[in-house]
């Protein structure tokens, strides 16, 4: 028999109502949390602002205190505007895709987009930036079995030589490669095989983001051609390597420089021709 309290409550009731509070307040407290970024909300007909809701909908505003000196920051944020985004959309229904208007690697729509995240390396626990070159890295480097890629040619995905790999950029703390610097050649027009697709040719207007420092590709879009002695990137064509976003300093990247990078090259699986902008039945 279950303990009771009165003939009509007894602990194991009193336990199951306990749970099921818990739970509801459980589940408004996560909604509470996971709506600290991302306000104002749009409609997603008309474009219209929504109000973020009551207390029971967004949570109160809470401050982080950052590593080694970076100060704060506080979420949500208030006072966020929506973005304007160079794209227009295809259908005025819900879920509808947005075509570009622009060149969208450079504009940031659909898989090309990026976060404003901070203007700052990524750092150590040390503090120090993880993702430098590997020749100011002292206490790394590449195993005999293997080679540091300088010199050899990189070919993209019109199967073009974009450039070639001038060095390394490796993560300190995780050991492994981040980073290839490319060297762009005259090269580029030069066809490496007999393989050349269509090259989806920039809106009009469209400027290249401006060149000050180095021009990085991903290691991981890169794939080692070992017996070619070559390295292929199929993300972009070898004409877009120019308007890869270049970094601001020569031994350094930052948060953001690492969001328009990745966003640049990760946009290129469907922007970076017009076949494969298709579907494929």
């Amino acid at each position: 028999m279950h303990p009771q309290l009165t003939q009509g409550i007894d602990v194991a009731l009193l336990v199951f109502w306990a749970f099921v509070l818990f739970f509801i307040g459980l589940v408004f407290y996560l909604r509470r949390e996971d709506r600290r970024e991302g306000y104002p909300l749009e409609d997603a007909i008309s474009g219209r602002l929504q109000a973020p809701g009551g207390p029971l909908s967004m949570a109160s505003t809470k401050s982080f205190l950052l590593p080694f000196g970076h100060g704060t920051v506080t979420a949500p944020t208030q006072g966020r505007e929506p973005v304007d985004i160079a794209a227009r959309r295809t259908e005025r229904s819900v879920g509808a895709p947005y075509a570009p208007t622009g060149n969208p690697l450079v504009d940031g729509i659909g898989p090309a987009a990026w976060a404003e995240r901070a203007k700052r390396p990524d750092l150590d626990m040390e503090g120090h930036p993880r993702i430098v070159p590997l020749d100011t890295a002292p206490g790394f480097h590449v195993a005999q079995q293997d080679s540091d890629l300088t010199g050899w040619p990189i070919i993209a995905a019109d199967g073009r030589i974009a450039g070639t790999v001038r060095t390394l950029w490796i993560d300190k703390a995780d050991r492994l490669v981040r980073y290839l610097d490319v060297a762009l050649s005259g090269a580029t027009a030069q066809p490496a095989d007999s393989t050349v697709v269509p090259i989806m040719a920039p809106a009009a207007g469209t400027e290249p983001l401006v060149a000050t420092g180095p021009l990085l590709a991903p290691m991981m879009m890169a794939r080692v051609d070992r017996r070619g002695h070559r390295v292929v990137i199929d993300a972009i064509t070898a004409a877009q390597f120019a308007d890869v976003p270049r970094l601001s300093a020569p031994d350094q990247i930052t948060l953001y420089e690492e969001e328009r990078v990745q966003a640049y090259f990760g946009g290129g699986y469907l922007y970076a021709s017009a076949d494969r902008q298709e579907p494929l039945l």
